[in-house]
Formats: C-alpha cells, structure tokens, sequence
C-alpha cells in the first residue's frame, strides 16, 4: 500500500509512459493507485494523463467523498475504480485507458489470444467482458463490480479496457501486454501469417510449474 506521495509520483510516471508508448490519448483514460484500507490516489477530471500535475491527483475515499475537499474534481469514472478497491482487497492500482488494438477487441467478440508467450500466459490468463454502459455511470460501476473478481482485465464493450493489478507496476506492464498481443493478432491475420497457439495443458503447466510468478487463485 502507497503513502500519498508516492502514490501521486507513480502515477504520474505511468501518465507519462501511457502517453509514451500509446496505450493512451488525448484526455481519454484515468489512473489510480490504492492509498489505504479505504483510500485512493485518481486522475482529475479532464486532466491529460502524460502532464499530471500534483493537483491533478486526487485522494478518495471509497464513500466519493475527497481527503482534501478543496482538491479538483476526480475523474468520472471514479464508480468503477471504487468497485475494483472495494471487491478485492489485493488490488493496489487501476487503470482505465483506450489502446488502438485493445479497444479494437472491445469494440468486437474477437477473443483476446492468452495462449502466445509467457506474459499473455500470465497477465492475460483471464480477460472478461463487460457490456456496454454510459462511461462514468453508476451502472458502469456496478457493471464492474459484478465481473472484478473474474478477471484481472476486464473490456470494456465499445468502450475500452480496465486493467487492475497489486501495484502500479504490474498494472503497467499487464496493460502493455495486453495491447501487444491485440497488435500481434490484428497484424498476424491482415498479413497472412498464422500463429501457433500453445496448447491449454501446456498453459496450465507453465502457470503451475514454471516459477514465473506464483498463479493467481482467482476469488480468494
């Protein structure tokens, strides 16, 4: 769990390195980082993510209510962070964005390709869908809510992507694989070239078996 100030200066790394390497545009996308046992760190309201100033990062509490109320308005969408901290305990960062070919797999029922390598084995092992609901709604939120403990990534339909991890970090590169291995598949099939998708027992083994990273026992 992240003190204040060190929730703030991560997220306004990952702002930048969103930015960076396009998992985000223009004024689209919110982050957060988890503060304490009922607190959180999130982007302003039409804040631009790769310039967060300080004051650009709210602190909330899981009522909606700010730590300092006299801080800028927090983003919209703050009804599906909240849902997230408030369904598991083991989250400690959210981040909403709109990757070109992520968004592309939640704008349509293509599946999104888990069986490639070793990181879409591991942060991709499962993706859910949540059906469309007007961004920043409280529909939008209970929507998540239903599907938090399911997944780790979550598409958001004709919308884009939440993905949620234990830091800042692993939501990072959890967010960067998913929007690589969208690429790979888009690009694969409009090029003619066929991948070889690993088979589930060998899946499952590696996430077993392989020490990587512990797997993940979903809903505990």
């Amino acid at each position: 769990m992240l003190d204040a100030q060190t929730a703030r200066n991560q997220l306004q790394e990952t702002g930048l390195y969103l930015m960076q390497f396009g998992l985000a545009w223009g004024n689209a996308g919110n982050i957060s980082a988890r503060t304490g046992e009922d607190t959180y760190m999130i982007s302003a309201s039409g804040t631009f993510l790769g310039e967060l100033a300080d004051d650009e990062l709210v602190e909330c509490r899981f009522d909606g209510s700010r730590v300092d109320p006299a801080a800028k308005k927090p983003s919209k969408e703050l009804p599906m962070h909240r849902a997230v901290y408030e369904s598991r305990p083991d989250i400690g960062a959210v981040l909403h964005a709109s990757p070109f070919y992520s968004t592309m797999f939640a704008c349509s029922n293509a599946e999104i390709p888990s069986d490639l390598f070793v990181e879409t084995m591991y942060y991709l092992e499962r993706v859910a869908r949540v059906p469309y609901c007007h961004p920043g709604s409280g529909d939008l939120g209970e929507a998540v809510r239903r599907k938090a403990k399911e997944a780790n990534v979550l598409l958001l339909e004709n919308h884009g992507v939440l993905v949620y991890d234990t830091s800042v970090k692993e939501a990072r590169m959890a967010l960067q694989t998913l929007e690589t291995a969208c690429r790979m598949w888009v690009v694969s099939r409009s090029s003619g070239i066929e991948l070889n998708r690993l088979s589930a027992p060998v899946v499952d083994d590696f996430l077993e078996r392989s020490g990587y990273r512990p797997r993940r026992r979903w809903g505990e």
